[in-house]
């Protein structure tokens, strides 16, 4: 059952950005990702849970400052 996510995430570079964009790209299981430098958004369409998305964009050290299962 594919899940989407989205969050609120402090970038300040392009840097940060690619750096969520690598980890989400090794992760199994995820269908479609977007990553927005201008917004501070990540958008995940995904079979994994919440949790689980949310762990791997914090393992990058970005501060995220809020989160929302979108369905």
């Amino acid at each position: 059952m594919s899940h989407k996510y989205h969050f609120d995430v402090t970038m300040s570079c392009s840097g940060c950005s690619g750096a969520i964009e690598r980890v989400l790209k090794k992760q199994d299981g995820i269908a479609n990702y977007q990553v927005s430098l201008e917004n501070q958004t990540v958008d995940v369409e995904t079979d994994k849970d919440y949790d689980t998305i949310y762990n791997v964009i914090q393992k990058t050290g970005k501060k995220i400052n809020g989160g929302k299962v979108v369905s």
